[in-house]
């Protein structure tokens, strides 16, 4: 599906500024809109939305359809009377430029279920109404997940092949016995994500009333430890002990000389076709309950993923296999009709790969830091775009752009320069103009690069399992020429909703 021309800027929630540790969807996500509106942005680009898993990766949910927990807004449980005001005072630990997981998690965790228990007492007809009607709603996944998180729990997260066998093999009076057993704790997941589902819903729902709409992110893989791999371990190339036969990954390429073993189990590809891609669809469904716009993560794995046995400690040693190809968005399409899907096409794309993107109309994906390697003929390079694309200066695995322009050589540099007709002095505005100005029809913005941030600020690094994902802005670094050179530039590369003149 074509996209409108627009701009807009890649941002997760966890990055926005707060006073409890972590970015929510509290004040701070709401002022946020209002600044893309001002700069003239029609997007807002997030990550997962899932809970994070190892490495507090949102790639790694525990869930492929539950929301994560550390973005609800504690301050808005305040005014429902479920937690009191002198209980959001942040522990030791936590920080306004970085997310510390080890801190923040615990906290958070605590004062929501301080509020769960606070609704189970004492809340109100309407508010039990709303209740009972999510979890009606959301019956396909919510209880699965909320006693898997409780089982986990308890069981210390060990891999839930581990547990006891007839909870490990989902035996219906051994769920029947746990889900008793720890109610209370089932209720607490069941309402936390209520909140999640509530307070986001407010917050896009704003965001639509002010002409941005939000670009979500659909990975490909979910983590080994999450409900859907517990509940439907058959459509998962699983052994007979349950744990993983293969896993996921990619080849040794530019981020790494071992290729990067994501470890995520393989999906049984022809079980999801023996039920016409029945779950598939309920995720994308529900994907499409919270955002406007889905990026798909991995896309090239759909046409054909690496597949690495599970032995391996690298991905160094694995196999190409074919994925599911047309199939599955034709099924999807069956059922929802055609929707706004952006093709994440990186990495090691082969003719199978574009023409499953193109064969569907979703736009690619254009990386400007990637442009500069190789000569003219670069897809890469903004002469050789294309309208159905989405052109980024980088992506949330990429450095900043001046973290990026510090790893150059000087060759390297001037022949950025000599493109981009710069001194360099301010490349990270130079690389913005220039995906502004591409024919591309939406352009994507980190927020890092508008800031001018360097390294420090990266977001990912692709094939490290710890130490990322922690970034966090503060409003004071955000100055208003930064929203003014975006609304103007929204303006003269007609990104701002202008039509085309014909």
């Amino acid at each position: 599906m074509r996209l409108e021309r627009a701009s807009g800027i890649l941002l997760h929630p966890t990055s926005l500024p707060g006073p409890h540790g972590s970015g929510d969807f509290g004040p701070a996500a709401y002022h946020f809109v209002d600044w893309l509106a001002a700069a003239g942005q029609k997007l807002w680009q997030i990550l997962p939305l899932g809970g994070i898993g190892p490495g507090n990766s949102p790639y790694m949910s525990t869930s492929a359809f539950a929301g994560n927990l550390l973005l609800v807004d504690l301050a808005e449980l305040v005014r429902h009377g479920w937690l009191q005001p002198d209980e959001l005072a942040p522990p030791p630990g936590i920080s306004a430029r970085c997310l510390e997981f080890g801190a923040v998690v615990p906290f958070r965790m605590d004062r929501l279920a301080r509020a769960a228990q606070r609704f189970a007492d004492g809340a109100g007809a309407a508010e039990r109404t709303d209740f009972e009607a999510f979890r009606h709603h959301h019956a396909g996944w919510l209880r699965d997940y909320a006693l898997f998180m409780a089982l986990a729990e308890r069981q210390g997260w060990r891999d839930w092949c581990d547990w006891d066998a007839p909870l490990a093999a989902r035996e219906p009076a051994a769920l029947q016995a746990a889900g008793r057993e720890l109610a209370e704790r089932v209720q607490f997941y069941e309402f936390g994500q209520w909140c999640f589902f509530r307070q986001w819903g407010a917050l896009k729902a704003y965001a639509n009333r002010r002409g941005v709409k939000i670009v979500g992110d659909a990975p490909i893989f979910i983590a080994y430890q999450s409900a859907e791999v517990w509940a439907r371990r058959e459509l998962f190339e699983l052994g007979a002990d349950g744990r993983p036969t293969v896993v996921a990954g990619v080849p040794p390429d530019a981020f790494s000389a071992t290729g990067q073993r994501w470890g995520n189990p393989l999906y049984r590809w022809s079980a999801h076709a023996a039920e016409g891609y029945a779950w598939w669809t309920q995720r994308i469904r529900g994907i499409f309950e919270l955002v406007d716009i889905v990026r798909i993560d991995h896309f090239r794995g759909f046409a054909g993923y690496w597949e690495i046995p599970a032995s391996e400690p690298t991905a160094m040693v694995g196999r190409w296999v074919s994925g599911p190809g047309p199939a599955l968005f034709e099924a999807i399409a069956r059922s929802l009709g055609p929707l706004p899907i952006i093709a994440e096409d990186l990495g090691v794309i082969t003719p199978d790969v574009l023409a499953l993107r193109k064969q569907f109309d979703f736009p690619g994906m254009r990386i400007l830091h990637f442009a500069f390697d190789g000569g003219s003929g670069n897809t890469y390079l903004p002469h050789n775009h294309e309208p159905d694309a989405v052109v980024y200066t980088g992506t949330h695995d990429n450095d900043t752009t001046l973290g990026w322009w510090a790893s150059l050589d000087e060759a390297q540099r001037e022949r950025v320069r000599d493109y981009l007709g710069s001194d360099g002095q301010e490349i990270h505005w130079d690389l913005l103009r220039a995906a502004c100005a591409s024919v591309a029809d939406t352009a994507i913005h980190p927020l890092q690069d508008v800031l001018g941030l360097d390294g420090a600020s990266r977001m990912n690094f692709p094939g490290f399992g710890a130490g990322y994902w922690t970034w966090r802005f503060d409003w004071a670094q955000v100055q208003p020429m930064h929203a003014e050179r975006l609304a103007h530039w929204a303006q003269l590369y007609r990104r701002d909703g202008t039509p085309l003149q014909t």
